[in-house]
């Protein structure tokens, strides 16, 4: 008798996801409980925060020697944060727009046209995005899970429950 080609294993393995389960943590029916998505513990949650206050300092850093002034700074530094607003069509929306908002590669790849293309308001404007995001992530603020706003890679935000 002849083995299936290698293809066939590929295919085999492929299941559906039983009926009434999800992949997001802490839905009702889920396959990832809201314990499993608790995030860093202990030393690796301190390294992320001691990395995003890192983050936070050269950006803020390097805003103060190559900025546009500290009234524009202010003016945009809470912008990322309009991002929570998609909390309003659901905490998958929420989290998923949280997430685009407060990942270092936006700032990142802006920083680059900013650079690349010689454009100041391109460089201004990534710097006081990786201060945002750095600041928010050295004070425990990370990325969401769609288990709720609570739920972050650094952990849970705010007093765990009594039972």
């Amino acid at each position: 008798m002849r083995s299936p080609t290698v293809s066939a294993h590929f295919v085999a393995l492929r299941q559906p996801l039983p009926r009434g389960r999800h992949q997001w943590p802490g839905e009702a029916g889920s396959m990832v409980s809201q314990a499993q998505s608790v995030g860093a513990a202990g030393g690796v949650r301190a390294l992320l925060r001691i990395e995003g206050a890192a983050v936070f300092a050269v950006a803020l850093a390097a805003y103060a020697q190559f900025g546009a002034g500290w009234g524009t700074f202010a003016l945009w530094l809470l912008v990322p944060d309009l991002s929570l607003l998609g909390y309003l069509a659901g905490q998958r929306v929420g989290a998923l727009l949280y997430n685009a908002a407060h990942s270092y590669a936006g700032p990142v790849l802006l920083l680059a046209l900013g650079l690349f293309a010689a454009m100041p308001w391109a460089v201004a404007g990534s710097l006081i995005w990786l201060v945002h995001i750095g600041l928010d992530r050295a004070l425990g603020y990370g990325l969401k899970y769609a288990a709720g706003f609570a739920f972050t890679h650094l952990g849970r935000i705010g007093k765990a429950d009594p039972w």
